[in-house]
């Protein structure tokens, strides 16, 4: 008998939340690339200053959860008057195939395009190939790469963008 693996995605905000952020991205990035603690210090740079909320611009985090425990994370900021930002985007190796990375990027969509704004961009690196074919699936677009040296290693970051547009039967719908 195979239990079913049930997973939610909530509001970032209970105790322990941005604490597990951090903790969680630098354990998955030492184990899976060998980066090191600078790439945890930027993870704590931007869940601090989500915290902090003193960014203007509508912004929101959601965490996921597998049978009750912590299995993934996103951030969606302000980049600028227009445009929002993903950040932070990970879902544990163990809730992988359960459907929680699109999820997380499902809610980081429709949160940006309810804030208002008109376009999301993110920044990530070509070595994080799971999380680039899920962008693509969800509409993003490289948009420009460029070389750099961080976290210990010889990596090529990417800013991907896609448009947030309200479709036609959304803008349709009557009031409620």
């Amino acid at each position: 008998m195979t239990t079913e693996r049930t997973a939610l995605v909530r509001p970032l905000g209970r105790p322990g939340d941005l604490g597990w952020v951090v903790m969680a991205h630098g354990e998955f990035y030492d184990r899976e690339f060998g980066w090191d603690t600078d790439f945890e210090a930027l993870v704590c740079r931007i869940a601090a200053d989500y915290a902090d909320g003193g960014e203007p611009g509508p912004q929101a985090a959601w965490i996921a959860e597998v049978d009750g425990r912590r299995a993934g994370c996103v951030f969606c900021v302000r980049a600028d008057d227009r445009t929002a930002r993903l950040r932070l985007l990970l879902v544990d190796p163990a809730a992988r195939g359960l459907g929680v990375g699109a999820r997380l990027i499902e809610e980081c969509l429709a949160f940006a395009r309810e804030a208002g704004y008109e376009a999301i961009t993110l920044w990530t690196n070509d070595v994080l190939g799971s999380a680039r074919r899920l962008y693509e699936r969800h509409g993003f677009r490289l948009i420009a790469q460029e070389r750099h040296h961080s976290f210990g290693h010889d990596l090529v970051g990417q800013t991907w963008r896609r448009p947030l547009r309200r479709s036609v039967t959304a803008e349709a719908a009557p009031p409620r």
